[in-house]
């Protein structure tokens, strides 16, 4: 202030530098009432001194009043539409990002890849492909892998492999980390192990293989494609100075079912000083969930808020109702859902209605189902479950309750599928699929294996048919279930005694856990199935799991 004093006797206080240069001054010093006086006294102002002004109100949290001083014109500018769209795309605003896009009179390709970004981001992948169709520009490799990580991130895996096959038919296109990082998850997603080594060996010819994103993808690729060993190795040798490897490492053996391992590595990352973030804490208490270790998850629960003052999200909520409910504890899962000091969301009923369908309850099920239809009613999963709990219970006039009200409201079940990748050929089956090249031979392997399977004592568990059909049906239904028609085509189709691994976008049913049990002891096969839960590892007849999913 002194030197403002000094400055005003010398006659310099209205020149638009030294004039920016002191609302900068108490700007940084929080006087902003100081800033803007100067601001609004000066006869001339050149556009570093509105730059000065606004800054200064976003440096002290006052976005409103720098939102005011910024010209609407400004939306003409090149620069600025992009960082428009960006910023309405990162709140969600897809209109407000289309509308700036749209009244743009220059595009470049920032402006293409901000309002394909936008819309992938929040769930529009089928905007964006029709944005990336109808570019008028060149596409970059950001366009590219922009489109890439929107269908991997909203569950659409094969789409994701076959816009990667697109754009390495375009010679002027180089893959670049970014790529590596979209499509690896995708591969994940699909199981396809093959694909996803051919990418490896990319990444090390590239000498990306220790960079802290490439890495933690590939330790999750092959944690998530059954090879935990290799997951291992591969962590072994990423930069871990970040919770993002030990992140990737602890949720690879939570669905793995080894919830103690996945402790031993949260207790090593402590050891190394490195910081958990609430990432961490949902794949730790995922992992004793899918391992019955309860007191060991209320210990994870309390820590993260005692030891690291990380408020718990709905996330963190959710695995704690689903902790809960798998161990059979219902009352308690319910207790806690009440206690919560925010509102449940559809996740957290849906824990707690799977944990009833699990254990048969069908009276708190249906006040869950009540609880949840008030807050996410349009989810179709939703409808399943509480469908699936009724069917297994025999109340078939709930089960039909159900689906006239979700047919009411124009929803569709999603569709189940199981994957299997034979001679790095991803082959993809849906329940009842009779579209195969093979399917008179999956067929016949498959009446072959029932026979076999019966005569070591297995017995069809018709609870698990979801229509009320005669019992010769409903055998012909469960023997048609993807995994199984999966199964008998690896087998079929590799060497005996060979592994196979399958991938089901759905949870495994309880009686195909029990045949696949039978399956892998006549066979001598370890069969690998991941779930939308977990890893179920079969063999000689038991399962990893030990009938705890």
């Amino acid at each position: 202030m002194k030197v403002h004093c000094s400055i005003l006797k010398l006659g310099f206080e209205w020149d638009v530098f030294v004039a920016a240069s002191l609302i900068h001054l108490y700007s940084r010093f929080g006087v902003v009432e100081c800033a803007c006086r100067l601001f609004h006294n000066m006869p001339y102002r050149d556009s570093g001194s509105w730059n000065a002004m606004i800054s200064g109100y976003c440096l002290n949290g006052n976005a409103a009043n720098a939102l005011e001083l910024a010209d609407h014109g400004l939306e003409l500018n090149l620069f600025v539409s992009n960082a428009l769209i960006d910023m309405y795309g990162k709140f969600g605003r897809l209109g407000d990002a289309r509308r700036v896009f749209e009244q743009m009179v220059i595009k470049d390709i920032v402006s293409w890849n901000s309002i394909i970004a936008a819309y992938e981001q929040h769930g529009e992948p089928i905007d964006a492909r029709l944005l990336f169709d109808n570019m008028q520009q060149i596409k970059d490799v950001v366009t590219w892998n922009s489109l890439i990580t929107g269908y991997a991130q909203n569950g659409l895996a094969n789409e994701a492999s076959n816009i990667f096959h697109m754009m390495e038919e375009s010679k002027d296109i180089s893959p670049s980390q970014g790529t590596w990082v979209s499509i690896l998850p995708a591969y994940s997603q699909l199981g396809a192990l093959g694909q996803g080594m051919l990418i490896h060996a990319r990444v090390i010819k590239d000498s990306m293989w220790s960079d802290i994103y490439v890495g933690t993808c590939l330790v999750d690729l092959y944690g998530k494609c059954g090879r935990l060993d290799d997951a291992v190795s591969l962590f072994d040798e990423v930069p871990r100075q970040s919770s993002v490897p030990w992140n990737a490492i602890i949720s690879c053996h939570g669905v793995h079912g080894h919830g103690e391992r996945a402790l031993e590595f949260f207790r090593e990352m402590l050891d190394g000083e490195v910081k958990p973030d609430h990432v961490t804490f949902v794949s730790l208490l995922s992992a004793c969930s899918h391992s019955g270790l309860v007191s060991d998850g209320e210990w994870c629960f309390c820590l993260m808020q005692e030891n690291f003052g990380i408020k718990p999200i709905l996330k963190h909520y959710g695995c704690m109702v689903d902790l809960y409910g798998r161990a059979g504890l219902l009352d308690v899962a319910f207790e806690f859902i009440k206690s919560m000091p925010m509102k449940p969301d559809g996740s957290i009923w849906g824990a707690l209605i799977s944990a009833c369908r699990i254990h048969r309850n069908v009276e708190l099920g249906k006040y869950a189902s009540d609880r949840l239809f008030e807050v996410d009613s349009e989810n179709v999963g939703y409808y399943v479950l509480l469908s699936n709990m009724y069917a297994n219970a025999g109340k078939w006039e709930g089960v039909n309750d159900v689906r006239s009200l979700a047919r009411g409201m124009g929803l569709k079940k999603t569709p189940g599928w199981s994957s299997i990748e034979v001679d790095k050929k991803v082959n993809v089956f849906y329940t009842g699929n009779q579209t195969h090249t093979q399917c008179n031979e999956i067929y016949k392997e498959l009446k072959e294996l029932c026979e076999k399977i019966k005569a070591k004592g297995y017995v069809p568990d018709f609870g698990f048919v979801l229509q009320d059909v005669e019992d010769d049906e409903k055998e012909h239904i469960l023997m048609s279930h993807s995994e199984r028609l999966a199964i008998a085509y690896g087998i079929i189709s590799t060497p005996p005694k060979s592994s196979l691994r399958i991938f089901k976008n759905l949870r495994v049913c309880g009686d195909c856990h029990s045949a696949i049990k039978c399956i892998s002891d006549i066979t001598g096969r370890e069969i690998v199935v991941r779930d939308s839960n977990r890893f179920h590892h079969f063999k000689d007849g038991s399962c990893s799991c030990g009938d705890y999913w």
